[in-house]
């Protein structure tokens, strides 16, 4: 009998424990370090500790952030590369081969790297035919460091998409397809995914007289009712999807059917402009992190979960004044700017 009870323990403990870290491990924290007055970086690891995120994503390899993620155990990275760094890396195999031995090997494997993105947002732009060779040099050089179970990708942004509406005629825009279009077929080939910077605020503020405010929001999808879109047999009921389900669509018309995309930044200012309230990054970013918590997908992608990162954890004064000042949802005291459940 006290083995029975002791295997009930031990089941019971398990099923917990994925739950816990089921709760958590589909929405991520991008964590940037524009601010003059941020906390130092262990307390910033603490503070995603306490709130069950063990994902994180950094834009460049800082090295006092990694270590504080390693030392905290559990944690998971993705990694960035600085767009500066990405001509190097396109043109040299030996310069790829020195960053992954100074900023992956040291920190392994104490801290799981799920992905690491070279560039952020530079397709479509001057460097965007850098990005191949980019992710084959990186790739090529964590396989000969005998690491094969981190995918290397870039991040692009929506400024990538000719058209975005309806979702199911999404495509890359002429300027980026020839860029795009590559990356996508050499990722989906890997099975690596594609990140993408989803952020219906810009879309709403860019064309509100087209664009309903709670659509935006996703306060359809939250309260059952408002704006719907409807494209084919697929219903949408907030911006998030269709926006996604445009950049799968335009994967797809470039080779890249089976691609995963994966959600790297999303979020709502909370002030510096008339619609950066935070009632509105309240309701955006917790239906947002309730829709990633769900496991449902978007109506293209149904039932595959949408991993996210959300933008970001805290307000950075570096940044450029107004709006981008106030994505977080962290002040630098660490106090919260608006209550989000992550869990």
């Amino acid at each position: 009998m006290s083995r029975f009870f002791l295997f009930v323990a031990l089941v019971s403990y398990f099923i917990s424990l994925n739950l816990e870290v089921g709760g958590a491990t589909s929405i991520g924290i991008n964590y940037g370090l524009l601010g003059d007055n941020l906390p130092p970086p262990e307390r910033c690891v603490s503070l995603l500790k306490s709130r069950n995120v063990n994902r994180v994503r950094i834009f460049d390899p800082n090295h006092d952030v990694l270590t504080a993620l390693a030392n905290a155990g559990g944690m998971e990275v993705v990694l960035g590369t600085l767009n500066a760094d990405l001509e190097q890396l396109a043109s040299s195999p030996s310069f790829a081969a020195q960053w992954v031995s100074a900023h992956v090997i040291p920190f392994r494997p104490r801290l799981k790297f799920r992905y690491i993105t070279a560039g952020n947002e530079v397709i479509p732009g001057p460097m965007a035919h850098l990005v191949l060779n980019a992710i084959k040099n990186l790739d090529s050089a964590l396989k000969s460091a005998q690491i094969t179970d981190v995918p290397v990708t870039t991040a692009i942004g929506m400024a990538s998409i000719g058209k975005s509406y309806p979702p199911s005629a999404g495509e890359f825009s002429d300027e980026s397809r020839p860029y795009a279009g590559p990356v996508v077929e050499f990722l989906a080939s890997n099975g690596y995914p594609l990140l993408a910077n989803v952020y219906p605020y810009f879309a709403y503020k860019s064309d509100p007289a087209n664009i309903a405010r709670e659509y935006a929001l996703g306060n359809s999808v939250a309260g059952g009712g408002g704006k719907r879109v409807v494209d084919g047999n697929l219903e949408y009921q907030g911006l998030f999807d269709a926006m996604v389900d445009a950049m799968y669509a335009a994967a797809e018309k470039v080779n890249g059917g089976g691609l995963k995309v994966v959600v790297s930044e999303t979020g709502w200012p909370s002030a510096g402009a008339e619609v950066a309230t935070v009632d509105n990054a309240r309701a955006y970013v917790n239906n947002v992190a309730s829709k990633a918590r769900s496991g449902a997908g978007t109506p293209r992608r149904q039932g595959s979960e949408v991993e996210t990162y959300l933008f970001a954890l805290f307000n950075e004064d570096l940044k450029p004044q107004g709006e981008e000042q106030n994505f977080g949802l962290y002040r630098p005291d660490l106090t919260e700017v608006y209550k989000v459940d992550l869990n």
